[in-house]
């Protein structure tokens, strides 16, 4: 295929802006990049994907996500409100999970990925939990993201919340899911070892959970993403949430920490160190009021930081205003968080932390050789655009209703802002049938 007429972004570490240029797909990767007339008279056989002069770029990533959480969307939570953090867990999400089949499961997972590619996020994270319908879930979501044609790296929150024998099951889930993903390995889907947070993990289940994963396998865990797992971590073991982790074989290289809005500065040396990373998902901090993560702070003493959106929705341009706006209210400084920063932990360490999952090619970037996972943008900027002042126009001018097509691993899954490997409609129909089954298991689960 070649895609012509198209101004394209590479997102390289130089990043440029290419126009009347056209790409050159073959075997899900960027065969070549050339000027437009000369790359059709070279090529006049392929099949021809005219961008009408829309920018192309490399498709989004999200660090951190929850397919699971889709049926929460108009959710009423008996009761009073809660309080905080803690109680939004037991009324809220710790019901839900507990109200999932594998039937939720994969229609959850069809609406988020659904919402993925028409915002154009081709890659992401996600963090699974259904305690009732442990065995079996990550093959469940991987099933749904191959159907649907994105990439995603998955797996099953290990906690003890749920009693001893659930806690075995979700560690054997995560190593029999790693096991099929060397054994069965698909282009889209990879496999990471899955932990809930420090405050529902034992001494005793992180022992376990290292010992059991397979060397150079990290983990993927929430971390002080309310001062709750601070208080918890320090009456279990006199030590903060990632110092807990460190001492247990928790950090990593392969490792991913989700929040981390409560470290400390000595923490955060540790997170260095290891060379963990850290997701920031500014909207579900906002809306569970735990806080600004210190991500400027972060970055600062050499820690990779991505972006994230905990479950919101896969608007991740939307998440960039959301990091850009916060640290400046939070610190009341309009200086704090420039929209280049905010680049650098959505586009280059997102597109880092997806390459240590799929090492076959370079990722999010576009240059000859990477994988062919690319959006098209209808943007018409009124201002120069220029590589250096992208940031601030994708902050204050881009709207994910621009992207046009989506592309990854070189197929197309939406052109023309039809979706071409689900059907929105059918699924939306059939998650309002089955969600009210849901709603009705949570109800029996759920705490006033």
């Amino acid at each position: 295929m070649l895609i012509t007429n198209g101004k394209i972004i590479t997102w390289e570490i130089e990043n440029q802006i290419l126009e009347n240029m056209a790409i050159r797909i073959q075997d899900g990767r960027i065969a070549e990049i050339g000027e437009n007339n000369e790359m059709r008279q070279r090529y006049p056989q392929e099949e021809i994907l005219d961008a009408h002069g829309q920018y192309v770029m490399p498709g989004n990533i999200c660090a951190h996500t929850h397919f699971y959480g889709a049926f929460a969307r108009g959710m009423a939570i008996p009761g009073r409100a809660p309080k905080d953090f803690p109680e939004i867990l037991q009324k809220l999400w710790w019901p839900l999970d507990r109200s999932l089949t594998h039937q939720d499961v994969y229609l959850s997972t069809q609406i988020m990925l659904a919402d993925a590619i028409r915002h154009g996020t081709t890659t992401l994270f996600d963090h699974h939990a259904s305690p009732n319908a442990i065995e079996g879930s990550l093959d469940v979501i991987a099933d749904a993201v191959e159907k649907a044609g994105v990439r995603a790296v998955l797996c099953y929150e290990v906690t003890d919340r749920d009693g001893e024998a659930k806690t075995k099951a979700g560690i054997a889930e995560n190593l029999r899911f790693l096991k099929r993903m060397t054994t069965e390995p698909s282009p889209l889907v990879r496999a990471t070892f899955g932990l809930h947070a420090s405050l529902t993990l034992s001494d005793a289940t992180l022992d376990a959970c290292r010992a059991a994963a397979p060397d150079g396998v990290g983990f993927h865990i929430h971390a002080a993403e309310s001062d709750a797992d601070q208080y918890d971590s320090l009456a279990k073991s006199g030590m903060r949430v990632v110092d807990r982790l460190h001492r247990h074989g928790i950090l990593g290289v392969n490792s991913i920490l989700a929040h981390c809005v409560h470290v400390d500065a000595r923490e955060a040396e540790i997170l260095a160190e290891s060379g963990s990373w850290v997701t920031h998902q500014p909207r579900s901090n906002m809306n569970n009021a735990v806080g600004a993560a210190p991500v400027e702070s972060l970055l600062r003493i050499g820690v990779p930081v991505c972006l994230g959106t905990d479950g919101f929705t896969s608007t991740m341009w939307e998440e960039w205003k959301f990091a850009y706006l916060l640290q400046k209210v939070w610190h009341r400084d309009p200086r704090r968080m420039p929209a280049d920063i905010v680049a650098e932990i959505a586009v280059y360490n997102n597109a880092a932390l997806a390459g240590k999952f799929f090492r076959e090619a370079p990722i999010g970037i576009i240059q000859p050789g990477a994988l062919a996972d690319l959006i098209l943008v209808e943007y018409h900027p009124h201002t120069q655009f220029t590589p250096q002042n992208l940031p601030w126009h994708i902050v204050f001018g881009f709207h994910e209703s621009m992207i046009t097509t989506t592309i990854v691993n070189g197929k197309v899954l939406m052109k023309e802002r039809h979706l071409l490997t689900l059907d929105e409609a059918e699924i939306a129909q059939a998650a309002r049938e089955l969600s009210q089954r849901t709603w009705q298991r949570y109800q029996t689960y759920a705490t006033v």
